[in-house]
């Protein structure tokens, strides 16, 4: 929850987008609220400055008011999501974008929202709305009630959706730096032409498992989270290394078949819905709390079936991007940040080990 009541308040987020455009609309949810939320008024602008937060600062020349079926009022009842109205927005490639939302109602014991944003968001009062800086804000690294923003697209243009957890979600990345793997990513494909229209939608929760973990699990929110997403044409399965760290007993004996099944299960949905499917090999977790032999011994056996399956369209071998040579059961030193979750110079090598043809048209 909030540091501070959103009630009657201004709440201003900053995404990092992927590709650019002319026309956009913003994605608002209150999936797992239990009352209505009331959004009074919800403005989107470019933030002052790239990569940095700062006081919350936008360049109030790009300030611009959306609206829901006409109305600049809207309201989410619980379990439900909106969309806004599309809005002619001059979006760069790789822009960092302030989103802010006037509340009216909104509940203080349930509220939607994503608590690894890795980004600054600022909590200030009803009228700041469109203030080109929040100096005395209340500062908090989540976000609330936004879910996305889209882009208007095109024949070649579409959606990369990457599943994943605290990976793909950039734990151990520079909050406000905007250096996940998935930011690099989206980088590369947009400076190479082949690819310059393809976004790229990060769906990576920290914690979350195939069957359970942090959050919806993986195998209940695929539907929403991937086949569901606007304009997808390509999926990326980057997901288990908590099931598998979280195991106990008997239960990792049968845990690598568990998994296959389910990743054999999502592809088969994706390329129902006309989607490419790419699944990444799990990177390792040696001097870490999750590992042991016999979660080793699981991690290998499902690598050892991702790098053979035919049942993708391609494989991405994060495992060999990152591991230690000398101790493959690790990540790299210069890769690490924990054990278990790369820091930004690992990110950036995973990033630019995926093969940009296998999204080429």
């Amino acid at each position: 929850m909030p540091p501070v009541p959103l009630a009657d308040s201004v709440l201003r987020q900053f995404v990092h987008t992927s590709v650019g455009g002319k026309t956009l609309r913003l994605r608002l949810s209150n999936a797992f609220g239990k009352e209505p939320v009331v959004v009074k008024a919800a403005h989107v602008a470019r933030a002052a400055a790239m990569g940095s937060a700062g006081n919350g600062d936008i360049d109030p020349a790009t300030d611009r008011a959306l609206a829901f079926q006409g109305s600049h009022e809207v309201v989410i009842p619980p379990g439900a999501a909106v969309v806004s109205d599309p809005l002619a927005f001059d979006l760069p490639v790789s822009a960092d974008v302030g989103i802010s939302l006037q509340f009216g109602q909104v509940s203080e014991t349930a509220l939607s929202g994503h608590s690894g944003s890795r980004t600054t968001s600022f909590i200030a009062p009803a009228d700041a709305i469109s203030a080109a800086t929040l100096p005395t804000a209340t500062k908090t690294q989540h976000w609330y009630i936004l879910s996305g923003i889209e882009v208007e697209g095109g024949k070649d243009r579409g959606s990369i959706v990457i599943l994943g957890d605290s990976i793909t979600d950039g734990r151990g990345s520079t909050t406000d730096g905007n250096d996940r793997w998935t930011d690099t990513f989206a980088k590369r494909l947009s400076s190479h032409p082949p690819t310059a229209g393809l976004g790229v939608v990060n769906m990576g929760i920290g914690g979350n498992g195939i069957f359970g973990g942090l959050g919806p699990a993986a195998e209940k929110r695929f539907e929403r989270d991937v086949t569901g997403q606007s304009g997808a044409r390509y999926f990326i399965l980057f997901e288990g290394v908590n099931d598998i760290g979280g195991a106990r007993g008997p239960a990792v004996a049968d845990l690598a078949g568990r998994l296959i099944k389910a990743y054999t299960e999502f592809a088969k949905q994706a390329r129902a819905r006309g989607m490419k499917a790419y699944a990444a090999t799990i990177t390792p977790f040696g001097g870490h709390s999750y590992f042991s032999p016999e979660r080793e011994a699981c991690r290998q056996d499902v690598n050892k079936w991702l790098r053979e399956n035919k049942v993708f369209d391609g494989v991405i071998d994060f495992d060999a991007v990152v591991r230690d040579p000398a101790n493959p059961d690790k990540l790299l030193p210069a890769y690490s940040s924990d054990g278990l979750h790369p820091n930004p110079a690992g990110y950036q090598a995973m990033a630019a080990a995926v093969d940009l043809k296998q999204f080429s048209p």
